[in-house]
């Protein structure tokens, strides 16, 4: 029998890439024949190199132009276009293939932060990635999410005696300022739960997680801008559990099936970017504060709370957080 040749497309970023993983494993095994390509930026092919079910990664660099040549030697039978951007729409008209795009609900996004009017449907993300498709009557497996460690991927972590009976990951890596926890609400959440701390996050967050551990009474260990991102996930696998704004480390953990206690700013569960692990409810804690008038304000996030007062964050119940983060530590061993 022939092969069904296909193109998936998501350029960015971590989290986002790691939320498509079940439409690359659910084409593979369910569809007789697939073979899957996948294209990215090539600042994130590492997320999609080592994965079983993708064939071909194609990395974007600069030249749009190449990589278009590169696509249209492929000879590919269908494109599921899970960006949608004008970059993807440039490709699909490139390739002339029949295509089948991720239905953003922009206008209904709109509608939720604008007017506060909720008319986003009650599915996570993942479920509408894999409305791209229903031609190819593929059914949800409910596996989750796939996170694959790179092939010369070598655990190098070193951690101090403290650590030796199990620690926490806190992420601070939050793209924007009002998905992150304030500095104060995070270290009073963290000392009360009195468990050793692994911080992870990028460059950008080094000078601030240096601010954080002068006012931490607890074992910690700062890993900002020391890990790749095998580094960290692999930090998130061996934790007992992972404390994480709106993050793609929030997405790794689920993938990696890790208690996960989500805290969110001004965005909100509703707009379907929550932990996705099937079968495993139980296994995540969403803390927000509800009923604000003023959240959503953003579908993404800004760099200082429109309003000032950034109550979404400094009103959390850290009573709350601390008790689920001992409950996941006792749960799970």
């Amino acid at each position: 029998m022939n092969t069904v040749k296909y193109l998936v497309i998501r350029f960015s970023s971590i989290g986002d890439i790691v939320l498509t993983t079940p439409v690359v494993r659910m084409l593979k095994q369910q569809v007789e024949n697939a073979e899957v390509h996948y294209l990215t930026k090539a600042k994130f092919r590492s997320l999609v190199d080592s994965n079983p079910y993708v064939d071909k990664v194609h990395a974007l660099e600069d030249n749009m132009l190449a990589i278009i040549n590169t696509l249209q030697d492929e000879g590919y039978d269908y494109v599921i276009d899970l960006h949608r951007n004008l970059r993807s729409m440039r490709v699909k008209r490139a390739l002339h293939r029949m295509s089948f795009t991720f239905n953003k609900l922009n206008w209904k996004k709109w509608l939720y932060v604008r007017f506060k009017l909720n008319k986003m449907p009650d599915l996570h993300i993942v479920d509408r990635y894999l409305e791209t498709t229903k031609l190819f009557d593929v059914q949800n497996d409910k596996q989750g999410l796939d996170y694959f460690f790179s092939a010369d991927y070598t655990p190098s972590l070193k951690l101090p005696p403290d650590f030796s009976d199990g620690y926490l990951v806190a992420v601070l890596g939050a793209n924007h300022a009002t998905k992150q926890m304030p500095n104060e609400t995070l270290i009073h959440v963290l000392n009360k739960a009195g468990k050793p701390v692994l911080l992870i996050g990028g460059d950008a967050e080094k000078e601030n997680a240096d601010a954080i551990v002068r006012d931490l009474n607890v074992p910690v260990s700062n890993q900002c801008g020391q890990l790749s991102i095998d580094g960290s996930a692999g930090a998130i696998q061996n934790s007992k559990l992972v404390l994480t704004p709106d993050t793609g480390m929030m997405h790794i953990a689920a993938a990696l099936s890790k208690p996960v206690i989500s805290v969110w700013g001004n965005t909100t569960p509703e707009l379907g970017m929550y932990p996705y692990m099937p079968g495993e409810r139980h296994k995540y804690y969403i803390a927000e504060v509800k009923d604000l008038s003023c959240r959503p304000c953003s579908k993404i996030g800004f760099e200082k709370c429109p309003k000032g007062h950034f109550d979404c964050m400094k009103k959390q119940d850290t009573d709350a957080i601390v008790s689920q983060i001992n409950l996941f530590w006792n749960k799970y061993e």
